[in-house]
């Protein structure tokens, strides 16, 4: 059974979890690779991860989220969190990621902030 679920809408590939707890080390294994496949699929450069249903994952599958980030950045595809669950939003504030991360509330939100310009670019 696959980890994770891909959708495109409009130019955004919107990647869903298959799980509610991200816990088991096999799962979480496989969760990474499949996130890393999904990178390349963004061809308009613009992921956003939905967390709908997630309320935990343990920290070896924070390290795969810190992962997806960086092969993201090396992509130059940009990375949006949304429905984060109040739980894993407080795992994110603990380990200082919600600063790394860009993390918006629901998933309307984030598909709507990859269009909003920014200051300087």
């Amino acid at each position: 059974m696959a980890a994770i679920t891909t959708q495109i809408n409009g130019e955004v590939l919107v990647v869903g979890f298959t799980d509610s707890k991200i816990l088991d080390s096999q799962r979480i294994e496989q969760v990474g690779k499949e996130l890393q496949e999904a990178v390349p699929q963004a061809i308009h450069k613009k992921l956003l991860l939905n967390f709908r249903g997630v309320t935990f994952m343990s920290s070896a599958m924070i390290t795969k989220l810190v992962m997806l980030n960086k092969g993201c950045k090396a992509k130059e595809v940009t990375l949006k969190f949304c429905e984060v669950s109040p739980n894993v939003l407080e795992v994110f504030k603990i380990t200082k990621l919600n600063k790394l991360f860009d993390i918006q509330g629901a998933e309307e939100k984030g598909l709507a902030s990859f269009d909003k310009k920014k200051w300087f670019g």
